[in-house]
Order: C-alpha cells, then sequence, then structure tokens
C-alpha cells in the first residue's frame, strides 16, 4: 500500500513506538536462539510480527550508534565520533538537523525521549550540571524529554526532565570532583567525577531504573490523546551494572545479565499490554532493536560460562568491526501491515530510521539532511523483497578499524576488533583476539589469544558462506580488496 493511500483510509498516521535497548546482543533474545534464558514479550513480537538476520547499528559504539539513529549520518560525518562521551562532554548533534523527531513532529506527532540519552548536552565543555541543560532532546524535535542524562553505569546518577536535573536545588549544588552520595555497585564507574547535589542523586535507585523509566514511558503514551505519538524509549537495560528489580534476580540460567535481559523482555510486555489498552495496538508500528551488540564485560563472561554466548555464534562482542559488535536484533511489529511470523535476511542499518519515519508520515526530508538513511518501510511491511541497501559504513571504537559492506562481503580496514583488547580475563576492557580464543570462537588471523604474526594487514570475509567469519580471505581476494578499499576510502574522503 502507498503512503498516499495509506494516509487517506487511515486518515491518521500511525502511532511509533522505537525501543532502543542497550548492548543488548544478537543472541540475547530468545527468537534468536538463546536458551540460558527466555524473552517471551519479545519472543511474541517476532511471531506477531516481522524479525530481521541482517540488521546492524552504523557503529559498535552506544554514543555514535545514537548519532546515527535520530540524524540519518553515519557518525564519521561528524568528525570521526567514534567513541562514547561522558559527564563534560556538549552536545553531539547540530540543532539545525533534522531527526527522527524534528521529522514526525512537522508531521503532526507528539514526540518523546524516555531513558538513556548519552548524546551530551549544551554547548560548552565541561557542562554546568546546575544550570539548565540546553540544548538538548527538546532542541531536536523532543516535546517531552525524561531519561538518564548519560548512561547507567557513569556519572550523573540522576534523573533530567526536560532541561532541567530533577530534585536539583541552588542549596545543593553539583560539584565536580567530589564523591557522589550514589550506591556503590559492581560495574558501576567514576563515582568521583562529580558529587553534591544529594538530593538528586537520592531520587536514582540503581535497582529501580528500568521500572521508573517503564512508568514514565506509559504514562507519557496514556497521556497523548488528540495526536499520533512517537515515542523513543532508550532503555538502560542492559548496560552495566546489571541491577535488576529485586523480582527478576534468579530468574534465569546466565546470572545478573540473564535477569536483567528477563527485566527488559517484562518492560516491552508492560509497553505492549498498554498499547492494547489504551486500544491503539492495531494502529501502532512498534520496532524493538538495540545500540550495538553485546559487551564481553565482567558480567557478560560470567553469563557466556553459564553457557549464554551473548551475540550467538557471531566473532566479537560491543565494540568490534567483527559482527558481534552491531549485528543487532531489529522487531518489526505493526498488526494488519506486517504479516505475522516473517523472517528477513534484508540489510537494514539503524541509520534507516529517519528516512523511513519520514515516508511513513509524508515528510519530505530538507537537502543534505539524512543522506546516508534508506526508506525501509516496504522492507519493515514486507511490500518488497528487494535489497534497498547493498552497502553499509560500520564503524567500531577504532577509527582504523572503520569498515564497509557490500552485498555478502565486509572488508575491516585493519587487525584485529578494533574494540577493546585488554588480555586480561574478568577485566571491563577484555577484549579482541584474547577474549575470542576464551570464548572458543575461531577465526584464521588469531591463534592462542594473539595474531598471528603472518596475518593480513587487513580482513575481508564472505558473510553468505562464513557469516561467523572464520576465515579471512584477504590473501586470496586481491581484486575484492582493492575494489572495498577503494568504497571505503570514498567514505572517508566525504565526511
Amino acid at each position: 500500500m502507498s503512503q498516499l493511500c495509506f494516509a487517506q483510509v487511515n486518515q491518521t498516521f500511525p502511532n511509533i513506538v522505537l525501543i532502543n535497548a542497550d548492548d543488548l546482543g544478537y543472541g540475547d533474545l530468545g527468537c534468536y536462539g538463546a536458551t540460558k534464558l527466555q524473552t517471551p514479550n519479545i519472543d511474541k513480537l517476532a511471531k506477531e510480527g516481522r524479525m530481521f538476520t541482517d540488521a546492524h547499528s552504523a557503529s559498535a559504539v552506544c554514543t555514535p550508534s545514537r548519532y546515527a539513529l535520530l540524524t540519518g549520518e553515519y557518525p564519521i560525518r561528524h568528525g570521526n565520533l567514534n567513541s562514547p562521551i561522558f559527564l563534560k562532554d556538549k552536545l553531539v548533534i547540530d540543532i539545525q538537523k533534522e531527526t527522527i523527531a524534528s521529522v514526525l513532529s512537522k508531521a503532526g506527532y507528539a514526540t518523546a525521549c524516555i531513558g538513556k540519552w548519552h548524546l551530551g548536552f549544551g554547548t560548552t565543555k565541561p557542562v554546568d550540571w546546575n544550570k539548565p541543560l540546553t540544548p538538548g532532546p527538546n532542541e531536536l524535535g523532543f516535546d517531552y524529554y525524561y531519561g538518564v542524562p548519560v548512561v547507567n553505569s557513569h556519572p550523573p546518577f540522576v534523573y533530567v526532565e526536560n532541561h532541567n536535573v530533577v530534585g536539583l536545588t541552588e542549596e545543593d549544588p553539583f560539584v565536580y570532583g567530589e564523591k557522589a552520595n550514589t550506591k556503590e555497585v559492581f560495574e558501576k564507574m567514576n563515582l568521583d567525577d562529580i558529587g553534591g547535589a544529594d538530593k538528586a542523586h537520592a531520587l536514582y535507585v540503581d535497582e529501580q531504573v528500568g521500572t521508573h523509566l517503564k512508568e514514565k514511558a506509559i504514562g507519557w503514551m496514556k497521556a497523548q490523546k488528540e495526536k499520533p505519538f512517537f515515542l523513543y524509549f532508550a532503555t538502560t537495560n542492559i548496560h552495566h551494572p546489571f541491577t535488576p528489580a529485586p523480582e527478576f534476580l534468579g530468574t534465569s540460567e546466565s546470572g545478573l545479565y540473564g535477569d536483567f535481559v528477563h527485566e527488559l523482555d517484562w518492560i516491552v510486555g508492560e509497553v505492549m499490554q498498554t498499547l492494547k489498552e489504551m486500544g491503539v495496538a492495531e494502529n501502532t508500528l512498534v520496532i524493538f532493536t538495540s545500540d550495538n551488540g553485546g559487551m564481553f564485560n565482567a558480567t557478560g563472561q560470567k553469563a557466556w560460562k553459564d553457557g549464554h554466548k551473548l551475540n550467538g555464534d557471531l566473532l566479537g562482542f560491543k565494540f568490534d568491526a567483527w559482527e558481534g559488535g552491531h549485528r543487532i536484533p531489529f522487531i518489526a511489529h505493526w498488526p494488519n501491515k506486517i504479516n505475522a511470523g516473517e523472517v528477513s535476511n534484508q540489510l537494514i542499518c539503524n541509520v534507516d530510521m529517519l528516512a523511513t519515519f519520514a515516508a511513513i508520515s509524508n515528510q519530505e526530508l530538507r537537502e543534505g539532511q539524512g543522506q546516508d538513511s534508506k526508506n525501509m518501510l516496504e522492507v519493515i511491511t514486507g511490500e518488497t523483497n528487494k535489497q534497498i541497501r547493498n552497502e553499509v559504513l560500520l564503524a567500531p571504537k577504532k577509527s582504523s578499524h572503520l569498515a564497509i559492506r557490500k552485498g555478502n562481503w565486509l572488508y575491516i580496514g585493519a587487525q584485529g576488533g578494533g574494540g577493546f583488547t585488554s588480555r586480561t580475563q574478568g577485566t571491563h576492557g577484555f577484549g579482541g583476539p584474547a577474549a575470542i580464543s576464551f570464548a572458543g570462537q575461531v577465526n584464521s588471523d588469531i591463534e592462542d589469544g594473539k595474531l598471528k604474526e603472518d596475518a593480513s594487514p587487513a580482513q575481508l570475509y564472505n558473510l553468505e558462506t562464513d557469516i561467523n567469519q572464520t576465515k579471512n580471505l584477504y590473501t586470496l581476494y586481491p581484486e575484492k580488496v582493492k575494489e572495498m578499499k577503494a568504497l571505503l576510502k570514498s567514505y572517508q574522503a566525504e565526511k
């Protein structure tokens, strides 16, 4: 059905709920093969909707991935944005840019961002947390924002509503360099970076963050009466620290990691139940996805020992250019528009949401905006099996390892994964060849936790015949290497 016909028949645009989970790996859901944890609510989305097996985040890192999702631009176009930002960093998105929220707002949508922001605030560095945090989400098309300003692992451990820290008072300001009055939890970091604001910190209870953000998301949806609504729900689950509510503790066979996934699944179920109770489920597109692959942090390593494979059999983890870093779950649910139980091998990227939402709402993007975004509406609804996207640029943590996908071929411009490289098991930064060997994964460039001395200078894989990237084909296909290298350089020259 064309966009025009859709608008005429329904006389209104569909509601859109985009749930962007944090660090949820390709193998973290039952519908994608997990056996040591259960995700009945998310699995139900897949059974009633369309599940993608070749979906990717434009970056294997949280901040640049979210930049791509909101703007429709590869992060390389923002001065090689390739690392997470933290409490001192200003807003990384130019407020003149089109975003998924601003496009839908122009079409008459009510828009909200609930949850993790992690894209900075204001125009100066360091951020003054005692002043209004502007510009921020509200200046990028969101009518309402409520959530965790940076990330649940890093300060400040407070909530922000629109431009203000919730609970902040003039008598109790933030102070850089003091220890925060907040609970110490394993894999919760940098508590000494900013303190003060005790009342604001007291409102942030780690084990209640998931539930609290869920309540805010549901409350906002229920308040929407007149307009179609767009909710960008960026959960803190399942980013470290792993702090599920008490009722989820011990419910999985993969420790705190699995318990946190269980809480995420419950959150999704609560959102879906609310849509039904509101009577709008039939006219709501729900997209469930993740910002990057699963991370091999200390808790992730424990889950692995319990038999849970975060990214399934894919090579690598969050931060890597290997598939485990950026191939993500992606499920679209839209009753009467998407046939139930379909599985798609379409190449799709989170950078595509801008053009897709513009198509849904009959909006034209301004010239030069969302230049890397492809309209995937017909792919999401299953109206076409034709590949819309033939190539995608994929950014790991290290810019030296920028990767390009074309058709079934993936080229990585350096040796190794391009992510974390600590060789010490049990540490937060465990990664690279050492982690690959520890995980029992196989790659022809790696032996006994190290790169082989004769390993090729870069990497080429055929994902159609070797999705798990066991064999680097760099030396076997010099012409393909030349082609892919030139394609990659063309993007680097454009930035």
